[in-house]
């Protein structure tokens, strides 16, 4: 029973984490393109892969394509979890247990683990069970497998025998282009002086960018206004 609470918990923790907004069809910029459509090819053909380890910086996009690996693997009837392992670490490893029952398994921010013994002795089982199950473990690293600092070489030498799929850090035309999509998909007009005037005083990190956008929003919102220069200057004080 007290196992079973465990990961009770950890569930809870996934119903928030997946973002119904992160989607294939929403992943956008040229640069990391190649990478999705590669996961999706993988997703509609998976047998012979146990694991796929998708690699970059932390603005990259890790977190979205795991969540839409779970979106996608639910329209297909499949059965998927995505965890963030920064948000499940105060559970103890204990907490994945269980989650082999799954055909795809996401562990995201797998950084956060490692050089932890019983977090990746933890990982590595979970690893043996999907693959005797012959389903689908994706993870998220900083580094390839093969230069993260792990503690437990088996674990590496699992995951470096799976895909490697690399992320690259997204341009300013594609940060551009993913602000004005994102702005569409919340009925915001948002013209090319204002993207250029936000482009130019934004900081470079996306995350940074789209929290910029929810202010932005929230705001138009409230004020019943439409997305201008002065009101952009006057919303951000910049």
């Amino acid at each position: 029973m007290e196992g079973q609470a465990v990961v009770s918990t950890s569930q809870m923790i996934l119903g928030v984490k997946l973002r119904d907004d992160a989607r294939f069809d929403n992943f956008l910029g040229d640069r990391n393109r190649d990478v999705a459509s590669r996961l999706l090819a993988i997703l509609d053909q998976p047998v012979g892969i146990p694991v796929v380890a998708i690699c970059g910086d932390s603005d990259t996009g890790k977190s979205h394509l795991l969540q839409a690996a779970c979106h996608d693997a639910e329209k297909r009837g499949r059965s998927a979890v995505c965890i963030s392992l920064l948000e499940l670490q105060p559970f103890g490893p204990e907490a994945l247990a269980g989650l082999d029952g799954k055909d795809i398994v996401c562990l995201d921010d797998l950084d956060q683990v490692v050089g932890q013994p019983a977090w990746e002795e933890a990982i590595f089982h979970l690893y043996n069970r999907v693959h005797d199950r012959n389903g689908l473990l994706i993870v998220s690293l900083s580094e390839v497998p093969g230069a993260t600092p792990f503690h437990l070489p088996d674990l590496r030498s699992r995951l470096s025998h799976g895909l490697t799929l690399q992320l690259g850090i997204y341009r300013d035309e594609d940060r551009a282009r993913i602000l004005v999509a994102r702005a569409e998909q919340r009925g915001l007009v948002m013209g090319e002086d204002v993207v250029s005037f936000i482009m130019r005083r934004a900081p470079r990190r996306l995350g940074d960018l789209l929290a910029i956008l929810d202010t932005l929003d929230e705001n138009s919102l409230k004020a019943q206004r439409r997305l201008t220069i002065p009101f952009v200057k006057t919303v951000m004080d910049w």
